[in-house]
């Protein structure tokens, strides 16, 4: 994953290979300091013009996650199978965003992952006071969309535990 942060961020060797010292080479970042660089988008660099921070494009990102992926395909499959994931990822802190999440017993964040493989075609930080489906509909219909542009015969079946099994998102797959 980290090689696709390196992309993301613009490194001209995102796969480390070049880097000076040779207990670095191979690892495409210097560390957690570089990956938290990608923390801000470009409105609010605009408003901390003091912060060297990397802008991240949302929008960028995802197409490139998506590209990636299509890419590490010779040919197009028959089927993909899409995993629709949301996971209690547990705080420690008083960190932005954060609720109490009964069901888990803490105070988390509530991110949706979508995979077909691996690297994640979809990661979104949520807060954990919603629904583990909210935004899920949306976030298919974006990478269906793209995929089918790239793959137009491709069977695509979706798969998620009973919080995905919400009627926008069912409502929305017999129609398409």
């Amino acid at each position: 994953m980290r090689a696709f942060e390196a992309v993301l961020a613009e490194k001209p060797d995102p796969t480390g290979q070049g880097r000076v010292w040779e207990r670095d080479r191979g690892k495409p970042l210097a560390g957690k300091s570089t990956l938290n660089q990608l923390e801000l988008t470009r409105a609010e660099v605009s408003k901390r013009e003091r912060y060297k921070k990397i802008a991240l494009e949302m929008e960028a990102a995802d197409c490139l996650r998506v590209k990636l992926f299509l890419e590490a395909h010779a040919k197009p499959p028959a089927k993909i199978v899409l995993d629709l994931d949301a996971t209690d990822d547990p705080l420690h802190g008083n960190q932005e965003g954060r609720f109490f999440h009964g069901y888990d017993g803490d105070s988390c964040y509530l991110p949706l992952y979508i995979f077909s493989g691996d690297p994640p075609l979809c990661a979104r930080l949520r807060p954990s006071h919603i629904e583990s489906s909210s935004g899920c509909r949306e976030e298919v219909e974006r990478l269906v969309g793209e995929i089918r542009r790239a793959w137009p015969e491709v069977k695509i079946i979706l798969r998620g535990d009973w919080g995905f099994c919400r009627e926008e998102l069912m409502a929305w797959c017999e129609q398409h």
